[in-house]
């Protein structure tokens, strides 16, 4: 269990340091407070049809999903029964969890410098993934990326969604911000 009130991450400590300055060099800001900054972190994993087939599926992939993230994670449940894909309302369908401070801070800085590393022939993330108000979406094919997930002991290899929110007002600010923090961007 981390102590919140006495430990500082290594990136939440690189923004204090050189990247607030950097940015109102960069963007010309009047204050610091105008400064953007990371606000959380959602991770999800989606099972599919996975799930439709085992319920079990859902709560292994809730089980990853809190290894890697370091925080208990939530099981998402369909909302609508959808005779199609025989899914019936409130049918467990995968996991989420929203990282916020030091968790956030430590997710980051495991995903950038350990786990995209380990994809195998990885050119960057792409610079385009940004929604218009400063939030950055991506997605992975395989969560066993992270050092955390035991190979030997995972039974399907689940896709995973990554969602960084920032305070950034435009697009350019957020790219910016995420280009300190080392996101390695391939455009």
């Amino acid at each position: 269990m981390l102590d919140t009130a006495t430990y500082t991450p290594r990136l939440r400590a690189l923004y204090d340091e050189t990247i607030k300055a950097a940015m109102i060099e960069e963007f010309g800001y009047k204050n610091a407070m105008m400064v953007p900054r990371l606000d959380k972190i959602v991770l999800n994993i989606g099972c599919g049809a996975a799930a439709v087939r085992d319920s079990k599926k859902a709560k292994s992939a809730q089980d990853d999903l809190s290894t890697i993230a370091g925080q208990h994670a939530v099981v998402t449940k369909a909302k609508n029964s959808i005779a199609g894909f025989r899914v019936r309302e409130d049918m467990p369908m995968g996991a989420k969890v929203t990282l916020r401070s030091v968790r956030m801070y430590e997710f980051l800085d495991r995903l950038v410098t350990v786990a995209m590393p380990r994809i195998r022939d990885f050119r960057g993330v792409s610079g385009k993934s940004f929604d218009g108000r400063g939030n950055y979406a991506m997605g992975i094919k395989e969560h066993i990326i992270f050092p955390e997930i035991n190979f030997d002991k995972i039974d399907e290899s689940w896709g995973m969604d990554i969602i960084i929110a920032t305070t950034a007002k435009t697009d350019a600010e957020a790219k910016a911000l995420l280009k300190h923090f080392n996101m390695p961007f391939n455009s």
